[in-house]
């Protein structure tokens, strides 16, 4: 089973900007691409982000323009860089590959 453990949450004013990072045991994600959910409590869980094992990237229309998703190889790593953040981007935010999840970090958008 893969492992995958999310980092670089935070709280942040609106209008700020963090990058998460999601790291796995093995190299799934040149195999099989990652995605970045986001959980608020009451709700289903949103897909945010994805990348494809070619690169192809999409976005949910929310985070368009504002956040990019990104993948280094070498270090079996995915980022989500969040940029203009709001406060409805207030979430648990998670990083899926092949039917494995993360523990889950969370952002805290205030003022």
């Amino acid at each position: 089973q893969v492992r995958l453990v999310e980092s670089g949450g935070g709280s942040v004013q609106p209008g700020g900007s963090l990058r998460l990072s999601c790291v796995a045991s093995t190299s799934i994600f040149s195999i099989v691409g990652a995605n970045w959910y986001r959980q608020v409590p009451g709700k289903e869980r949103e897909l945010v982000a994805s990348i494809t094992r070619f690169g192809t990237r999409n976005y949910a229309d929310s985070v368009q323009g504002r956040f990019s998703i990104s993948r280094d190889n070498a270090r079996n790593t995915v980022y989500l860089q969040m940029n203009s953040l709001k406060p409805e981007d207030t979430a648990v935010y998670y990083c899926w590959s092949d039917n494995n999840w993360g523990q889950g970090t969370q952002v805290t958008v205030s003022s």
